[in-house]
């Protein structure tokens, strides 16, 4: 192994102490290098690099004894990576290294490859492992919810307002999508697009609220199969293909993928049945999180659509997790390049390392968050659990027959959906779901764009004739 330069050395101490905001113990940073670098450090030299950094203000240090930890200097952080000084990352393993390293050659010097049908006929499911026990287990013991044996996507849908932002914000950004996240909740809980920002990415973005709420409030329906798939595909990739009939449809025609030696798939029935039986090996993998890592693996790797296939498989990830109540995950904070390169690293190496530590490391900071949130939530109304159901079938007998919600509208619908004791929790749960109903929660409601404009339209007419009708 080439020796590690004091520079070097540094740099990766700054990296692991910027990676923890409120701070990091020196046992704990000894850890981690060990951890990335498969040595110990020696301590007294460990303590001498800190001090190093300290006197170069690149580092601070908080508490006394064994509660002393340290932290990036106030200002410098921010200055290090507008300057490229920090390389910002996630942690890697050996192997995942190696990956990186080959993957950041110029175009030139790799070796230009085609898609490998053995790497997916050599897995086999419950013999083969993308995801070592320990390593499975260690992602059960983050991952689990006070839901565990509720029904299918009950936590999901307790956090859905956080995950519908955060995973549509974080997703769309792998894909180069500037919206921040703020202007993501804008849009999605109030239905305003960003100014300055392009359509497309205002579509991106409500296509991946739309394929996620599908996802959640269909838990207990959809599965790893080409109906879900395909379906998934049409959601996220709706106003977004240069041919409209390609949404929802596995690819005919041969594609590229930019700024790689990678040439995927070019004939349509060859590429249905790899499709099929990667998504029947998906299906008889027992363990959730080596489904999701299954499917962040091999589906961008077989380009079953001519766009838009990993978005496809970064929320098709999440259907195990949905399913068997576990944290979900959503990308939160992944450095765009760690993941690409990961990528890369699966088309042309057919190596998994690197975009498993990716896949790990985005994992355990999706817990650290929704976690953290469970435990300071309110609990749910449980009128709404009860009913959830019946809403979204009185919402759509409201829009679809274009009546005006009025208090005798909804009582009637109250009083079809839900006994005479709830009839009126019922009826101001429906008014406050059609009063915010707008175009970026439509998929909630399993509501078409045309249904809703035609409604709004019709309550726009009722207004105006309204007012002449009283004065003839």
């Amino acid at each position: 192994m080439p020796r590690v330069t004091p520079t070097e050395e540094l740099k990766l101490i700054e990296s692991i102490v910027a990676d923890h905001p409120n701070g990091l113990g020196i046992s704990a940073i000894e850890a981690e290098i060990a951890r990335r670098q498969g040595v110990k450090p020696n301590r007294r030299t460990l303590q001498r690099r800190l001090q190093k950094l300290i006197q170069a203000q690149h580092l601070s240090t908080d508490g006394e004894s064994i509660a002393l930890v340290y932290k990036v200097a106030d200002g410098h952080l921010s200055t290090a990576l507008s300057r490229g000084h920090l390389d910002t990352y996630v942690p890697l393993s050996a192997e995942g290294s190696a990956i990186r390293n080959q993957i950041r050659q110029a175009l030139m010097h790799r070796r230009p490859v085609g898609y490998q049908r053995e790497f997916l006929d050599a897995y086999q499911p419950g013999v083969t492992f993308y995801l070592p026990e320990s390593l499975r287990q260690q992602l059960h013991d983050m991952g689990q919810t006070p839901a565990l044996e509720r029904p299918a996507g009950t936590y999901a849908r307790e956090i859905l307002g956080r995950l519908l932002v955060d995973l549509s914000w974080a997703s769309s950004r792998l894909e180069g999508n500037t919206y921040s996240r703020l202007d993501t909740q804008n849009l999605i809980e109030f239905g305003q697009a960003a100014q300055g920002k392009d359509a497309i990415e205002t579509q991106m973005i409500l296509n991946h609220k739309a394929a996620i709420e599908m996802l959640v409030e269909d838990a207990q329906e959809v599965g790893l199969d080409a109906f879900t798939f395909k379906n998934l595909h049409a959601v996220l990739s709706q106003e977004l293909m240069r041919d409209p009939q390609a949404s929802g449809r596995l690819r005919r025609r041969p594609v590229e993928v930019a700024g790689t030696v990678f040439h995927p798939l070019a004939m349509p029935q060859v590429i249905e049945d790899c499709f099929l039986l990667l998504l029947a090996k998906a299906t008889a993998i027992a363990d959730p999180f080596e489904q999701a890592f299954f499917l962040m693996v091999q589906l961008p790797y077989l380009q079953p659509f001519e766009d838009v296939n990993k978005r496809v498989s970064r929320i098709g990830a999440n259907i195990p997790l949905i399913k068997h109540n576990l944290c979900p995950l959503s990308f939160v904070d992944v450095p765009e390049r760690a993941y690409i390169e990961g990528t890369l690293g699966v088309y042309e190496l057919n190596q998994i390392d690197l975009l498993r530590d990716v896949f790990v490391w985005a994992y355990e900071r999706s817990c650290q968050r929704y976690l953290a949130i469970t435990q300071t939530m309110v609990a749910p109304d449980p009128l709404k659990i009860k009913y959830r159901v019946a809403l979204i079938q009185a919402v759509q007998a409201v829009i679809k027959t274009l009546r005006q919600p009025s208090p005798a509208v909804l009582a009637a619908l109250a009083q079809q959906h839900a006994p005479k004791a709830d009839q009126s929790a019922f009826t101001q749960m429906l008014s406050q779901a059609l009063h915010q109903l707008h175009e970026g929660s439509l998929a909630r409601y399993r509501l078409r764009r045309s249904e809703y404009l035609a409604w709004q339209q019709a309550q726009t007419i009722s207004k105006v004739e309204s007012p002449l009708a009283h004065s003839l």
